[in-house]
Parts: structure tokens; sequence; C-alpha cells
């Protein structure tokens, strides 16, 4: 694929002088503002070859270039190497650099192309205030992508009970009270899973999320619900239509917003909205800008929803005992077939696959041994991926997506001999994990504040890691979920406070490019702490269900309250996944829960 950049990127220029424009703006987002994006939208990494799931692509006549986080330079230097294409590094706490330098770089009069239907509403006003002139009207990827594909065409379904705790009415009723609270007469939400969460409505158009394209206006009576024909059957629609949702053409969305009546007050988030879609709205109609209220409900799981998850979880780690204990006898063969990474993430979804309920993965599993661990979103190619022979440490992040909830959990594990400096850093970061684990905490306390704890065990060892520790994890949806978010880069602000029910990952890390990364993940559910007298507080429950390989652990580094922890845990692991595993798998479980 390198190859054909140099053309496509010439083809992209020739068409930013037939259209006088200077420069031209791609970022990684599609009309939903999604994480994971459908082919027709990847247009990114078809001119630059970059595959991470965060990037702006910027080109002129002289110049192109991806501006990416920590988490992904060492893929981009590799995948962009050759290209033309230039890696432009954003450093933490400032994710619109590529602002900055297009403010810089544009001359007076010079034109910006960038797609209106794809760009943010929040950056579009930052590039406004910089004083940066746009063509938002251009889709110039149209010009230039032949074969680009069209719209997925996945069938919607319903999120059944026992599964979905609260009915649509429900949730429905609820949003409503909140509009009137705030004034509104109408809300637009484009955001998939806020659409999917609400509506108790899935769908596979995105990879490992499983939601549709779509978009919601709503009134005090009655729901527009805009997707394209076909994908909602007649049974389907007939029920969404009991409850006053009815289904219209998914390209009518702006013309639905157009009429709304003079003297109405829209609700919208100008956080998970597009430019294109905020200009369709008349002058007429009053605004109001505030977080989609369905982003809190969704995010604040119900008793009945984290039971589901706990269930979930107990099928999640069996299938991962069952994994590892597959790996460990397999790299112990002598006379076994050279194992790759890309074969490990297969057998471990397969091991997935046999489990109920599992519907796909999470995300594309990150399987790196030794020095692909250090590369925080590796992705084995499926050709060419690195053999797991010799000594190490192997590097599994992976998820599922269940019918009963989202799991996310990363493991590391030695192969053959590992180094007191592998067990060191290990050890650090299971230090840091262990910290936040048992953290409590004022219910309402900024998520980001809560960074640092994780972070101090390593911070004291001169180590840090270029990834936020945490993110909100879905019910049967995005495996990265907000409002919440424990990261350094993420503003302190009002809409990101912790609250009951809010399942978030933990997952400090060390990488040291060229030789390897340790992370070890679990996901922590919010729960009410004990009465302290200043007022209400919360911690953590873990939910995850996985050995920690203490094969790799120093334990001298350990304080007496942190190896209790660990064999606590261990012990919770044993006593509720034996009941889901036998024989080799059993053993295997037993072995690696044992008490250190």
């Amino acid at each position: 694929m390198k190859d054909s950049i140099s053309t496509r990127l010439e083809s992209m220029r020739a068409a930013m002088r037939r259209h006088q424009v200077d420069a031209c703006m791609v970022p990684s987002s599609d009309p939903h503002l999604s994480e994971y994006l459908p082919p027709r939208w990847q247009g990114r990494e078809w001119l630059s070859n970059f595959t991470g799931s965060v990037g702006t692509f910027i080109i002129t006549q002289d110049f192109a270039g991806v501006w990416t986080d920590g988490r992904y330079w060492t893929q981009a230097e590799s995948e962009l190497a050759g290209t033309g294409v230039k890696l432009m590094k954003i450093s933490s706490g400032a994710s619109v650099q590529y602002v900055d330098w297009l403010a810089e770089t544009l001359k007076p009069g010079q034109m910006l192309a960038v797609d209106g239907a794809v760009l943010g509403l929040s950056i579009a006003r930052l590039l406004q205030a910089r004083g940066i002139a746009m063509r938002t009207d251009l889709d110039l990827l149209n010009e230039v992508w032949t074969d680009r594909p069209g719209l997925p065409a996945a069938p919607v379904y319903e999120h059944q009970r026992p599964y979905a705790d609260l009915s649509r009415a429900a949730k429905l009723a609820a949003l409503r009270a909140e509009m009137a609270r705030q004034g509104a007469t109408h809300h637009i939400i484009s955001t998939l899973d806020d659409i999917a969460y609400l509506f108790n409505l899935r769908g596979a158009d995105v990879n490992y999320n499983p939601i549709f394209l779509s978009h919601a206006l709503i009134d005090q009576e009655r729901v527009m619900l805009f997707v394209a024909a076909g994908k909602i059957d007649p049974g389907l629609a007939a029920l969404l239509a009991a409850d006053n949702v009815f289904v219209a053409p998914y390209a009518e969305a702006a013309q639905a917003l157009a009429a709304i009546p003079a003297g109405s007050t829209l609700l919208l988030d100008p956080r998970r909205l597009t430019f294109g879609t905020r200009q369709a709205v008349s002058e007429s109609v009053t605004v109001i800008e505030a977080v989609n209220p369905s982003t809190f409900a969704k995010s604040r799981k119900t008793a009945r929803e984290a039971d589901h998850v706990r269930a979930t979880m107990e099928q999640d780690g069996a299938a991962l005992c069952e994994f590892f204990c597959w790996l460990e006898q397999t790299l112990a063969d002598p006379r076994r077939e050279p194992l790759t990474e890309y074969a490990v993430g297969q057998h471990l979804l397969e091991a997935r696959r046999r489990r109920p309920g599992f519907a796909s993965p999470s995300f594309g599993t990150i399987a790196g041994f030794n020095s692909n661990g250090a590369i925080m979103h590796y992705r084995a190619p499926e050709l060419g991926s690195a053999v797991i022979e010799g000594d190490g440490l192997l590097l599994l992040d992976s998820g599922g997506q269940y019918y009963g909830g989202t799991t996310d959990i990363t493991r590391v594990v030695p192969v053959g001999a590992i180094t007191e400096e592998h067990k060191r850093d290990f050890t650090l970061v299971l230090k840091g994990m262990m910290a936040l684990s048992v953290a409590q905490f004022p219910r309402g306390v900024k998520s980001p504040m809560l960074d640092a704890i994780a972070r101090a065990p390593l911070w004291a060892a001169g180590i840090d890691f270029g990834h936020g520790t945490g993110h909100g994890v879905g019910y049967f949806l995005n495996v990265h979920e907000g409002p919440q978010s424990i990261s350094p880069s993420t503003p302190p602000e009002a809409h990101t406070a912790m609250e009951p029910g809010m399942i978030t990952s933990n997952e400090p890390g060390i990488y040291r490019p060229g030789k390897w990364g340790i992370r070890i993940e679990n996901l922590v559910l919010n729960v009410p702490a004990a009465e302290s007298g200043f007022g209400e507080f919360l911690r953590f429950e873990t939910l995850t269900l996985c050995p920690i390989d203490t094969r790799c652990v120093d334990t001298s580094l350990l304080r007496e309250d942190e190896i209790h922890w660990l064999n606590d845990y261990h012990a919770t692991v044993r006593q509720r996944l034996a009941k889901h595993v036998g024989g080799a798998a059993l053993r295997w479980l037993e072995e690696r829960t044992e008490a250190i």
C-alpha cells in the first residue's frame, strides 16, 4: 500500500488546485464523530497508510503530515516511513496542535478545505477563532478515492431483556424530563452509542462496537430516527412506532433539523456533533449547548446491568483461562509449529466465541511480543507477524462484546526466561494498578484527578507512560465511553465527575521502545464506600477475573498490604471461575492463583 500513497497524495493536490484551496484536512471521524470508523470514512488511513484510531491528516502543495499522540508514535513512524507523509507528534495535553500549525502556516487569504459533515463542531470553532478561512462544502476524498466504500448495510436489532434493564419508553421519559428541565423543546443526537443506548437497539456498522449509523431528533411527543433504508425491518419499526419512534431515511436528518419550527429551543452537544449538522439548524431556533443527557445516563449502569456484567466477566475469565492454558502448553511443546502473534490473537478470539452471550471482539486484539509490546496500540498483521520464540514478555490486550456487557483486559506473560529488569517493571506497573484499585474518593470527584494515584509508584522510580490510566466502558456498547476519563490530558470539567455505576478501565503501563511493553488492566465499577461522616464516598469494585502472572512479580518490591490484595484477588478469581472450567484449564487456574 505504501507504493500507492505518493499517487494518492498527488491526486489530492491536483483536486486542491482545481478547487483553488491551499490546504486540506482529513480528520479521523465520520458524521457521528465515532472512534472506530466505517470503511467509507477511513480516508486518513487511505491517504497516509497510518492505521491508528486517532490522527489528523493535513496536506498542502508541499507538505503532508499526520498529527497523533504518544500512544501511536512508534506505530506511526513505521507506517509512515517512505510515504512522504510526516509524523507530527502531539505532546501531552495539546491535542489540537494542528490548529496552531494551520494558523501559523496559512497566509491571509489562503483557504482550508475540510468536509463539514465529519468536522467536529468544537474543532470548527477553534479553526474559526484562529482566523482560518474554511470551505466545508467540499469532500475532496470523493474526487480522488474512486473506489470509496459505500454506507454499511448491516441490520439493526433489539437489545432485549433481561440484558436491557430499562425500557425504551422509560429512557425516553427520563430524557424528556431533562430536556424540559433545561428548557428544550427538541434534542438532536448524532453519537451512535447514545442512540443505541436510548432506543435499546444494536447493529454492526462499525467494527467492534455494536452500533449503527443514525441520527435522532427528539421532541416532547415523538422521535424521528434517521437510518438507511432496509436496516430496520417492518416488525422492529412497528415496535418502535408503539413508543412514538418513527423511522426516516438517513439522508433526511439535515432537512428535518432545518424544519424545526421557529421559536423552538434545541438542545445539542457541541462536542458530539459535526459542524455540518449544526449548520442545518435555522437561526430562528434557540440553541442550548450541553452534554447529551443520554451520555450521563448510559455511563451509570443500573444494579441489574452491573449483575449482568459480573456474570459476563465470569464467562470472559473462563475463556481466558482456557486460552492461557493452551498458550502455555503450546509454548512448552518443542515439536510445535512456529506460533505467531496473529495466531495467538485468533486462538483467543476462538476461546471467547465458545462462551455464551458472546457477540464480537470489543476491539482488535493487541498481541505484542517483546519490542512489539512497546507499541501501545500494536496490531499484529496476518502475514509477517512476529514469531513468539526465545525469551521475553508477551503483552495481550483484548476484549469481548457480550449481550450482558463489554470486556477489556490486558495481561503480560513470560516466555522462556525473563530478567530481573522485566520483573521490576512488571511489579511497578502492578503497584500502580493496585494503588488505583483500592482508592477511595468523594462522589463527584473529577475523574482526571485520580490519574496520579496509579502513576505515583512509577513516578517514584522516574518512569511514566504516554496514555491515560482509564477510560469509561459501555454496556454491550463502545469499549471507550465517556464522560469519565482517568487521564492527565482530560480537563477536570464538571461532566467528568465520578458517579455510582460507572465502569472504567485501570491500566497503567511501562513501555521501553525496542525492548518490551508492560500493561496490566482490569475493569472497575464505582460503588458506594463505607459511610465516613464526610459526605458520600465511592470506591472501586474490580470486575475483571483473570490471574495476574506472579512469575513476573518481584515480591521484594511489594508491601504486605499489596501482597494481601493480590492474594485476595486471586482467591476471588479462583472461586468465581472454577465452576466454569475443567480439566487442564482448571489445573492452570489453580496453579496461577496460588498465594504468594
